[in-house]
């Protein structure tokens, strides 16, 4: 990893509610706000943003585990805003803690690992994985 992120970095993504963020299972709505899934995909998002700018041409970072907490409802059209702070790294992982608020406070919060791994380790896993 190049040089420059530290514990305590952190960085911060907004997005808005939208239809398909909702929580539904199989194409049908069960509640009308941001789903447990939309949360989890904008920490991993946002933790991302993080590590991209500070990693070498020939690594990738790849997500390794997350623990998630949906503390409060938000709905449609609202504005959540995610932010990412380093809480701990080494050369092959780095540990972000996310929150997730909107305009009346702390919606969600947890926890992203990733593995920070050569890109050719990262393909080989890949093409491992598929059935070929």
């Amino acid at each position: 990893m190049k040089k420059g992120l530290h514990m305590g970095s952190s960085t911060f993504l907004t997005d808005t509610v939208t239809q398909d963020m909702v929580a539904q299972f199989g194409g049908e709505v069960v509640h009308p706000v941001y789903s447990t899934v939309a949360m989890v995909y904008h920490m991993e998002w946002t933790s991302r943003l993080l590590v991209l700018p500070f990693l070498d041409e020939n690594e990738e970072g790849m997500g390794a585990e997350v623990s998630v907490k949906h503390i409060a409802p938000t709905g449609l059209g609202t504005q959540v805003n995610i932010t990412a702070t380093v809480t701990d790294m080494t050369d092959h992982k780095v540990i972000t803690e996310v929150l997730i608020e909107n305009e009346q406070g702390l919606i969600g919060r947890g926890e992203v690992k990733q593995a920070i791994l050569p890109k050719k380790t990262v393909e080989l896993k890949v093409k491992k994985s598929m059935n070929e």
